[in-house]
């Protein structure tokens, strides 16, 4: 069977966030800037469906397309990263740091955002005839999804940041679990239908996921939102990055890592089966 039991897949995070704690700095950033790239692409691609259709969910239904195509490909999300580089730290593999683990963090945001700004400008230059004419229907509905999601939360006041924060962890439970569900199986459906299920719920819920909107709130501002590259930074960029750090860590890899991970196999359960139900004798 391609179905990988929990207590495998809970070993594969934390040799996950070893290899990435310990890899080259060439490497995290070519990898974190394609992910960057195509995350913004999906996005592209599913406001263009929802505003051309007119349903937002066909637009949801379709945006994992971008998520699975990066890790198929074995490119790198800081909200993966946030979830699989401590598990190797809390594992005590030999070589990883926490220097090491914020390394990683510093460099995958990097390249995150240099490829997302790169799709942004590519997009804004076919909005708008090369900056030529006034945004298309797709590029005025990124403005406003820019303008409403910094400046809305600035006018809720404190109510209004906790529930960007709620948001973006919430978000990273479900992008987390994706890349967690993609380690559940040995095949390629397998993974792929893994990992659709959680990233479309992120999505048509609106949660805050820190990738999409390094693309979605800079295009804004290049297409005419009414907002600032400092109302984007303060009341949504710097909070999501947070929320999607404390979601991700928590109700994914800590949880996981809490109840799955096994240090020393005292009980091994048969082939096919979870641990947690091999009977244990009564003393």
């Amino acid at each position: 069977m391609s179905y990988v039991v929990p207590k495998d897949f809970a070993t594969k995070m934390v040799e996950a966030g070893e290899a990435k704690i310990k890899m080259s700095t060439k490497d995290i950033l070519i990898r974190s800037y394609m992910a960057g790239a195509i995350l913004a692409l999906a996005a592209a691609f599913a406001i263009t469906i929802t505003v051309n259709t007119g349903n937002p969910l066909i637009g949801a239904l379709l945006f994992p397309v971008g998520f699975c195509m990066l890790y198929l490909m074995g490119f790198d999300l800081l909200t993966g990263v946030f979830t699989l580089c401590p598990l190797a730290m809390i594992a005590k593999r030999p070589g990883c740091t926490w220097p090491g683990v914020f390394r990683n963090w510093g460099l995958v945001f990097c390249g995150n955002f240099a490829g997302a700004m790169t799709t942004a400008v590519f997009m804004a230059t076919i909005f708008t005839m090369g900056f030529t004419a006034e945004p298309d229907a797709v590029g005025q509905k990124i403005g406003v999804i820019g303008e409403g999601r910094t400046l809305g939360y600035a006018e809720a006041g404190a109510g209004g940041m906790l529930t960007l924060f709620v948001r973006a962890v919430m978000c990273n439970w479900m992008v987390s679990t994706g890349v967690v569900a993609a380690m559940m199986s040995t095949s390629v459906p397998g993974k792929v239908v893994a990992m659709w299920m959680p990233i479309l719920v992120f999505f048509y819920l609106g949660f805050e996921h820190s990738i999409v909107n390094m693309f979605l709130f800079p295009s804004g501002i290049m297409l005419g939102g009414q907002f600032t590259w400092a109302d984007y930074l303060l009341f949504n960029e710097i909070p999501t990055v947070i929320g999607n750090l404390v979601g991700g860590l928590t109700f994914v890899g800590g949880m996981i890592y809490a109840t799955h991970y096994q240090k020393d196999s005292a009980v091994t359960a048969p082939a096919g089966q979870d641990a947690a139900v091999v009977p244990v004798p009564a003393e």
